[in-house]
């Protein structure tokens, strides 16, 4: 993923960039995600910013979860996924 030039942090506007997303128990994406599109269907397991880990189950394929994430775990089943920063 290339590291983009600007901090996300409390940016109100749509993403700017995107990246496909390697699931992880331990590689942190370079900059927190401002959100994740599910191309496949499934659950979600993140990391949030505060190093607390939330599993979205259900997700839908095409749907975009509102979330700001350091990483998606490997406990994940959903494919395809992009994060948006």
């Amino acid at each position: 993923m290339a590291a983009p030039g600007f901090s996300n942090q409390n940016n109100p506007n749509p993403a700017e960039y995107a990246a496909a997303v390697t699931t992880s128990d331990s590689v942190n994406f370079a900059y927190i995600a401002r959100g994740l599109y599910i191309g496949g269907a499934g659950n979600v397991s993140v990391l949030m910013p505060d190093d607390t880990t939330v599993v979205f189950n259900g997700a839908v394929a095409g749907s975009i979860i509102p979330v700001r994430a350091k990483r998606v775990n490997t406990a994940t089943t959903a494919t395809n996924i992009v994060a948006l920063f």
